[in-house]
């Protein structure tokens, strides 16, 4: 049963804090664990990659084959039916239009006419992206993470997905063909993170690793991190409506559903103004719940990490909200747009009561590569920024170096640098 709270029970803070925390009860060995994985990949290659694939999927790698061939790509989408295809693609067009509108070119700025400043924008060479393939399969993140890297110009995007038995999905593969993946290897787990961050025999290295995973894949991100870019330690998902007593219980109950069938340590929250809706909705999510495949996942997930909370006006609502810093922010309010410039922290923001998280997940066009437990405090959905590097560009004329010259010496002098002081200085004399 989904809890009812209020912010002023006395154990309130007690009671959320089991909520926050959730991503902490993990096991103890985990550290352990992976870095054994990545030592045995980075050391031995595909050789451990063979040996943890066999152990943790049941699949002989030297016998099937480590990348998926071309051949098996035309079966995938041959398997795939018509409308599924025309989904997919609809998906994959509005993600790429979104993600279009984010790019940003080299620039040049003459503002001062003896330096030349500016900064020049170019793609990542090859990029990684991890696609689950343990309880669910998720087409939809090989688009979110796929288009983005190819909008930027990424000339390689190298794929690892898990291949439990190995059984492909087509929709996977085939949401792979449109979105354009170079490659695709029957990795996963730990092994196949460390895999695009060393590089093997087979499996190239890549300069950047984007895409969500449990908490072998997490780990391993966070500790190739360095070696190669992440885009984010990515922890359960989550989601916090705000409703202030309008709209549909049914809808909201729904949405809080959405989430907590991903996994049993995912987080669904409603806080509301209204005691009627919180009643309502909590009714709603039992009798949801009942029906849905995913029961005993979303169960979990309710009983344990689910709450609806009462407030006393929205202005209690919001402050709680931006303290969370969720992924996902839904405002089923009828009025969103005044909410929204009192919003400070949030992964997404879903407006009004016409537009679902999961509208989001699959089609709107923004990435569902979003900051979790809190972390939208200070992280941004995956973008097309984090497919590019940027270079600063200067160039200085001599009249530009006298013009400068002496208070760059003055502050490597500052510093106690003389050799910075004299690069400058020797020009400066030379030119005289």
């Amino acid at each position: 049963m989904i809890k009812l709270l209020r912010f002023d029970d006395p154990d309130f803070a007690e009671s959320f804090a089991h909520i926050e925390n959730r991503a902490e009860e993990i096991p103890a060995d985990i550290d352990t664990t992976v870095r054994a994985i990545i030592d045995a990949v980075q050391q031995r290659g595909d050789a451990a990659l063979q040996e943890y694939t066999l152990r943790f999927d049941r699949l002989d790698l030297t016998a099937q084959g480590m990348e998926v061939s071309a051949d098996e790509m035309a079966e995938a989408v041959a398997k795939v039916s018509a409308d599924d295809l025309a989904a997919l693609k609809l998906a994959a067009e509005r993600i790429s239009a979104y993600h279009r509108r984010q790019k940003q070119e080299t620039w040049l700025s003459t503002d001062e006419s003896d330096i030349l400043l500016g900064q020049m924008i170019r793609p990542l060479d090859r990029v990684g992206i991890y696609v689950p393939g343990g309880k669910a399969a998720y087409p939809s993140s090989v688009l979110m993470n796929a288009i983005p890297a190819k909008v930027a110009g990424v000339p390689e995007v190298i794929m690892v997905v898990p291949m439990p038995n190995g059984e492909a999905n087509p929709h996977v593969l085939a949401a792979a063909h449109i979105a354009g993946v170079d490659r695709i290897f029957r990795v996963g787990g730990a092994q196949a993170v460390a895999a695009l961050a060393y590089g093997t025999e087979t499996i190239p290295r890549v300069d950047k690793i984007t895409g969500p995973g449990n908490i072998y894949v997490a780990t391993a991100k966070k500790m190739v991190f360095g070696q190669v870019d992440i885009d984010m330690i990515a922890g359960p998902s989550e989601i916090l409506v705000v409703n202030d007593g309008s709209g549909c219980a049914r809808h909201i109950a729904a949405d809080l559903l959405s989430q907590a069938e991903h996994d049993e340590l995912a987080s669904a929250v409603l806080v509301t103004s209204c005691d009627t809706m919180a009643k309502e909705v909590a009714a709603e999510v039992e009798k949801q719940l009942a029906l849905l495949p995913r029961n005993a996942i979303a169960r979990s997930s309710i009983d344990e990490y689910g709450a609806i909370i009462v407030a006393d006006d929205l202005d209690q609502v919001l402050e709680f909200c931006n303290r969370i810093a969720t992924e996902h922010l839904e405002l089923a309010v009828d009025n969103p747009f005044d909410l929204l410039p009192k919003v400070r922290h949030a992964g997404a923001i879903f407006m009004g009561h016409h537009t679902p998280e999961a509208l989001g997940d699959y089609l709107a066009g923004p990435n569902h590569t979003l900051p979790t437990g809190g972390t939208a405090r200070f992280f941004s959905p995956l973008s097309l920024d984090d497919f590019v590097k940027k270079s600063s560009l200067i160039c200085c004329s001599p009249a530009g170096l006298k013009r400068l010259g002496p208070q760059t010496v003055q502050i490597a002098q500052l510093e106690g640098l003389d050799a910075h002081a004299r690069s400058v200085s020797h020009r400066l004399d030379d030119d005289a």
